[in-house]
């Protein structure tokens, strides 16, 4: 076990100093998106008051100052270098196995919708985290996403998002 704040990087995971550096750069990226959507919607003080972007090209221009300030700080100062290990690599391995496949089904129901993505998903954290067998996996999967079909699409007539491919377009819903 390694201490947090021990003068050198514990082997064996991600030092927090690196955390830092990548936090700072999505948090510029993000800040920088700011500023240039809110410079589009208008940005100054017009003639009635402050325009549409006014206050958000403000807040992404602090968040830019202030990731670039951590950035510095990680990059060139001292106090980064001190910095101990911010998680070890079994712990994030862990974190990863319930990440990754939440991403991935994110992204699937942009592409299949839904249902399918949620039977899929279900059926594969069942069988490959959960150990459990195919044919249980794979039938409450199916089962836990006809019932929200026949809950939202046929009782209460409200149509969930079915994906940029639509699978079950022979449905009819």
């Amino acid at each position: 076990m390694s201490e947090p704040h021990s003068s050198r990087p514990a082997l064996g995971g991600v030092s927090a100093r690196a955390m830092e550096i990548v936090v700072a750069v999505i948090l510029f990226g993000i800040g920088s998106l700011v500023v240039y959507d809110s410079h589009r919607l208008g940005s100054s003080w017009g003639s009635d008051g402050p325009q549409a972007g006014y206050f958000p090209f403000y807040i992404g221009l602090i968040i830019c100052i202030s990731s670039a300030a951590v950035f510095i700080q990680n990059v060139f100062g001292k106090s980064g270098r001190r910095a101990g290990i911010f998680v070890e690599w079994q712990p994030l391995r862990q974190v990863l196995a319930m990440l990754l496949p939440a991403a991935l089904y994110v992204l699937g129901t942009q592409l299949i919708g839904l249902y399918v993505a949620s039977a899929v998903y279900i059926a594969l954290f069942m069988r490959v985290l959960g150990k459990y067998g195919w044919l249980k996996s794979v039938s409450l999967g199916f089962t836990v996403s006809a019932l929200a079909f026949i809950t939202f699409e046929v009782w209460f007539k409200v149509p969930l998002y079915k994906g940029a491919f639509d699978p079950l377009w022979f449905l009819g819903y």
